[in-house]
């Protein structure tokens, strides 16, 4: 392939990529912007995710009574990171982002058109570890593909005059001339022709390493035990780390790869578009959620909203990899969700009435279409005849049925003495949850499991879903690739989830949710402003 003239080569033409190509063309520089993806899927993973933002002291959070700042949310953020002695580019990243995230990447995106849902979050509010003390998630009106389009919209006012986009080229190695990175070379995806790029400067942005199951099976966390044999695919298909085998090879560091923000809740895609394709659920609070036996996990029982990773750590430890969940389907419609701008299309479309309707009677067309298009969601009218069709698709009869309606019968007693009496810790935590508005419309008020009324009943497989990489390739505050001798490497830099976030890991062992999509804004933003800053 012929080298294209250009004064910045970025790999990868996700958010991150696409931010740092857009402030490098205002900046009027040259960029040449390549994927490995086709053109329909511009815009990366972030098209199908459902846009939701970590900010601190926001418009959203003052009008909904929030009170929050800078330090608050700094510790929060500490609490649950977690980090080690040595993570420094990891802490100053983290830093950095809690103090810039409003300014830089909140205003930033506003300026450029877009918009937020009104009420703001709570996510993450820890359970043993301090979270989230305040609501901070604030969604894109329109999920991420609003965030996507509209970014894309702006870059393409550059196209060609400043910018050239090209698809289908997997890029395989970094080139050196000397010290200096100078360009990459590799394959085309669609005839396996090689090709070589050159440019003065190149941006890494290629995402992480979650799309590769075997990878994330090579580096899952020694605190999870043995990866489970049933992982399901929630990141980019070509999230593989070839860039960071690239960077390693051209002398950068590349850590903290087994700390991976996963799901407990993931179950297969109705109409997969890659193996092992799946979907995160959003768990509902009120179902039971149960190890591969059928016993209730505890002591303390496993409740979204409070620390994602341990929900995968208990699900891990029980043995299996997989977990049930039991409830009805008016829990269903109230409560459950997945995560995403596909299942979404009312908040997607931006349809207003059509999300007021399904936040007050519940969105049939997902539950349907889960109950009848998901393989590990089961129906049945019932609970012999839904243990039956457990034990059938986890393929051994491990659920007891008298056992499981015992558990189901002492739960439902505990909802039936009134909340006055409720002495069960998934009820407190429910009218907890209820107290914040943003929670209260889709979590039901103590519903019973076996109430005829309610029914049929459903039970849903919940398996461990791959979804981001929190490490990768180490940078400064520039987002320069970092050396093991803690100096950049002349002409390479890394951004967004390529990056962990920034730093090689900016989120820590866990995340407060929100900070994959803002931090790409940032580290993108910050890479272009070097570039454009210093020419190098």
């Amino acid at each position: 392939m012929r080298s294209i003239p250009a004064d910045v080569l970025v790999i990868g033409a996700g958010i991150a990529g696409i931010v740092t190509a857009l402030e490098l063309a205002e900046a009027r520089l040259r960029v040449l912007v390549i994927d490995r993806d086709d053109e329909a899927a511009l815009g990366g993973q972030a098209r199908e995710s459902f846009g939701g933002m970590f900010f601190v002291d926001t418009p959203e959070q003052r009008r909904a009574g929030i009170r929050d700042n800078v330090e608050l949310a700094y510790a929060d953020w500490l609490a649950f990171a977690q980090f080690d002695a040595d993570d420094h580019w990891p802490r100053a990243w983290a830093r950095a982002y809690v103090e810039h995230c409003t300014q830089d990447v909140y205003r930033w995106l506003r300026g450029r058109g877009v918009r937020y849902f009104p009420v703001p979050h709570w996510v993450e509010r820890g359970l043993y570890t301090p979270g989230n003390s305040v609501p901070r998630f604030h969604m894109v009106w329109g999920t991420g593909r609003a965030l996507a389009d509209n970014l894309i919209a702006h870059l393409r006012r550059w196209v060609p005059a400043r910018v050239e986009l090209r698809f289908g080229l997997r890029v395989e190695r970094l080139l050196r001339d000397g010290g200096r990175i100078i360009g990459c070379s590799g394959v085309s995806e669609h005839d396996g022709e090689p090709f070589e790029l050159h440019a003065p400067v190149v941006v890494i942005a290629a995402g992480g390493i979650n799309g590769d199951l075997q990878r994330v099976r090579e580096n899952w966390h020694r605190d999870w035990g043995d990866a489970p044999t049933q992982l399901l695919n929630g990141s980019h298909r070509f999230a593989d780390g070839r860039l960071h085998d690239a960077a390693s090879a051209a002398g950068a560091v590349v850590t903290h790869l087994d700390r991976m923000w996963n799901y407990a809740a993931g179950v297969a895609h109705p109409s997969p578009r890659y193996p092992d394709h799946g979907l995160s659920l959003v768990p509902p609070r009120s179902a039971l959620w149960l190890d591969w036996r059928g016993q209730r996990i505890g002591p303390m029982p496993m409740i979204s909203g409070y620390d994602t990773r341990e929900l995968v750590t208990q699900v891990c430890r029980s043995g299996r990899g997989y977990s049930w969940q039991v409830l009805n389907r008016t829990i269903a419609l109230k409560e459950l969700g997945v995560s995403g701008a596909e299942f979404n299309p009312g908040f997607r479309d931006r349809k207003v009435l059509r999300v007021l309707r399904e936040l007050l009677f519940g969105s049939r067309w997902l539950v349907d279409t889960l109950c009848r298009d998901c393989p590990d969601i089961l129906v049945a009218d019932t609970l012999p005849e839904l243990v039956t069709r457990m034990n059938a698709l986890a393929g051994e009869d491990a659920v007891d049925g008298d056992a499981l309606a015992a558990t189901i019968a002492a739960y439902d007693a505990q909802i039936a003495r009134g909340p006055r009496f409720h002495n069960d810790d998934q009820l407190r935590r429910i009218a907890h949850l209820r107290q914040w508005r943003g929670d209260r419309l889709r979590t039901c008020r103590f519903q019973a499991i076996a109430d005829p009324g309610a029914r049929p009943l459903i039970a849903i497989r919940a398996r461990i879903l791959s979804r981001k990489s929190l490490g990768g390739i180490r940078t400064d505050l520039h987002s320069r690739v970092l050396s093991a001798a803690n100096q950049p490497i002349p002409g390479l830099y890394a951004v967004g989830e390529a990056a962990g976030f920034g730093g090689g890991g900016s989120h820590g062992l866990r995340a407060l949710e929100g900070g994959f999509l803002g931090c790409c804004v940032l580290s993108a933003r910050r890479a272009a402003q070097t570039i454009s800053g210093s020419g190098a």
